[in-house]
């Protein structure tokens, strides 16, 4: 028993609103003595367009990467990307790993607007209706950009919505 339920054991039996309060503290203080664990790059495998796999154990070693949850036909996506490409030269030394669940008819049309081929640090796929990538990080609402240090440990995570000009602030840090 830790020193405060040796404390209160006996108080509790005097009010009965100790027995409400006291396993809360305890969950308080179990939570806040946890160390924060390292997220690393998520065991993930997505279909580029010309139908090879990609899996999340071939992101190249000693870069940061950026992964990117998207929908092709999504206003707030293409903004981002619109962005993103504007500000390209920011990203040069980074791996950009962009993942939808679109078909993969869809990722040509979106490979074609933003010229996604003729850079080697950019990966565009579908994981197609598996959605390991949106359970695990728990998307709703997209897009959804993750920033991995070289070491491959998430760094930072935007949920709605993503100010390039913060992200590459994050990334420069990282170098």
């Amino acid at each position: 028993m830790t020193m405060i339920s040796l404390q209160y054991k006996c108080k509790m039996k005097k009010n009965p609103l100790l027995y409400f309060i006291f396993p809360i503290l305890n969950l308080i203080s179990f939570f806040a003595s946890q160390e924060t664990v390292a997220q690393s790059i998520p065991p993930f495998k997505i279909m580029l367009s010309d139908n090879k796999i990609f899996k999340g154990s071939d992101v190249p070693k000693g870069k940061p990467m950026v992964l990117i949850y998207f929908d092709p036909e999504c206003d707030h996506c293409q903004k981002l990307m619109d962005e993103l490409f504007k500000n390209i030269d920011n990203f040069k030394r980074a791996e950009i790993v962009m993942v939808t669940y679109k078909p993969v008819i869809e990722l040509t049309a979106f490979e074609k607007k933003y010229n996604t081929q003729k850079y080697t640090n950019i990966k565009v796929g579908t994981e197609g209706t598996a959605f390991y990538l949106r359970k695990y990080y728990g998307l709703v609402i997209m897009p959804f950009t993750a920033l991995y240090d070289k070491e491959g440990n998430l760094n930072y995570s935007y949920k709605s919505g993503t100010p390039v000009p913060d992200l590459v602030g994050r990334l420069k840090k990282l170098k």
